[in-house]
């Protein structure tokens, strides 16, 4: 079991570590965070990424260099237009796990605890 640990580098010691560490980094920029929430649903030019997270093409541009240089975005090429899209389902799930714990802050009982269990809040 412990070999186990070590392999995925779950333990406190863990060799991934500082690297979950950068990804955290990565991810503490609210434009990036809206990035990645667009990308949920599939694939988006610069364009139609920056109408979304109402932000300039250029300044979307600088944010997708650094998440695609993360690997957390992955881009396709259709001519003159590149396409994003996330890398893998990590990033996404590393930012809705924020979103829910950013909940959990305000008090109460939580948004996604209420649609977990059926009611809608």
């Amino acid at each position: 079991m412990n070999a186990d640990k070590k392999t995925c580098g779950r333990s406190p010691d863990g060799e991934f570590v500082e690297l979950a560490v950068e990804v955290f980094s990565m991810l503490a920029d609210a434009t990036r965070v809206r990035i990645i929430l667009a990308l949920r649903d599939g694939e988006l030019s610069v364009s139609n990424l920056a109408n979304l997270v109402d932000k300039s093409p250029a300044a979307v541009s600088q944010h997708l260099a650094k998440l695609r240089l993360a690997r957390m975005v992955a881009t396709r090429q259709d001519g003159q237009r590149v396409y994003y899209r996330l890398e893998d389902e990590h990033a996404s799930q590393l930012v809705t796990d924020a979103i829910f714990q950013a909940e959990h802050s305000l008090g109460g009982i939580p948004r996604h605890h209420h649609e977990q269990g059926g009611d809608q809040a």
